[in-house]
């Protein structure tokens, strides 16, 4: 019986001791009978999008990315328009993307999604020809993104701390948007293009965003009361975020957004330079993805 071939992407900036806890649980639970496998690992920015489309060239069943969802990000930028599909071993700071399909933390739980291997076919946006599969966002986001990817530090308190530095200093903007030929302003601070329900740590940015619905939920949140802050916090972390009467919720295949002022983006939590306006397009049943 031919087994299925799993690639394994590992960065090995996640430490010595991270990569030997993969290698233990897939020497303890990866279902040999059904798969045979081989780990490689990136050496440069964008390298995972280069082993990915190699190993989708060579036939590979899946490419397992072992990170977080920017990893996933540059490994579906190699996977789209192929068969092979796409297999989350979280080990980043937030894992949105993981949190959001349910696929679990712990190693070992993540190879048992991979044994069952149950697949869906997921939609995957684009930000001016940019893919992304969880979020992509042209206000607050973005800046918080590039903050982010710039600290020493990571980790659910270093992301908090600088949401609560900037989130008082950030001024709304006055923005045109433009979904599905519909024209429309709206003043906000965050505005986020959302494929999945979350920025990650549980954070539900949209959550009745839908992987496989073939729309975009557009999430504008306006300035509020700092008094309210840990409220809206609340409403973000149990999935009623867009009950605000702060938040306005809309949806669509195709988004436009611009400003005279916009320079940054974020897709998928990295930032992007760009220049006044950020096209949004939706690709239906665009990447074949392994989930519970």
């Amino acid at each position: 019986m031919n087994r299925k071939h799993l690639v394994f992407i590992v960065n090995p900036k996640s430490g010595v001791e991270r990569e030997k806890a993969i290698q233990r649980a897939i020497d303890n639970r990866l279902d040999s009978d059904i798969y045979s496998y081989e780990i490689q690992h990136t050496e440069y920015a964008k390298h995972g999008t280069e082993l990915a489309r190699n190993a989708a060239a060579n036939n590979a069943f899946a490419v397992v990315a072992v990170g977080g969802d920017g990893s996933v990000n540059d490994i579906v930028s190699g996977l789209l328009g192929t068969e092979t599909s796409l297999a989350i071993i979280p080990k980043g700071s937030g894992n949105g993307m993981a949190r959001a399909m349910q696929i679990p933390l712990n190693e070992e739980q993540a190879i048992d999604v991979i044994n069952k291997g149950n697949t869906i076919k997921m939609d995957i946006g684009y930000a001016n020809d940019r893919p992304f599969i969880s979020n992509a966002g042209v206000a607050f986001d973005a800046l918080i993104s590039r903050k982010f990817a710039k600290s020493t530090r990571r980790g659910f308190a270093m992301y908090s701390w600088l949401v609560t530095k900037h989130m008082w200093t950030y001024n709304e903007w006055d923005w045109d948007i433009t979904i599905d030929g519909k024209h429309m302003k709206e003043k906000a601070f965050i505005v986020c293009v959302a494929n999945g329900t979350q920025f990650g740590y549980n954070f539900q940015i949209a959550p009745d965003a839908n992987w496989t619905d073939g729309l975009f939920d557009l999430i504008i949140i306006n300035k509020f009361p700092k008094i309210l802050s840990a409220a809206i916090v609340v409403r973000a972390m149990t999935g009623t975020l867009t009950s605000s009467p702060y938040v306005k919720h809309y949806r669509g295949k195709e988004i436009v957004i611009s400003h005279p002022e916009l320079k940054l983006m974020q897709t998928d939590g990295d930032a992007h330079q760009c220049a006044n306006k950020v096209h949004f397009k939706m690709v239906h049943s665009a990447q074949k993805v392994i989930v519970p």
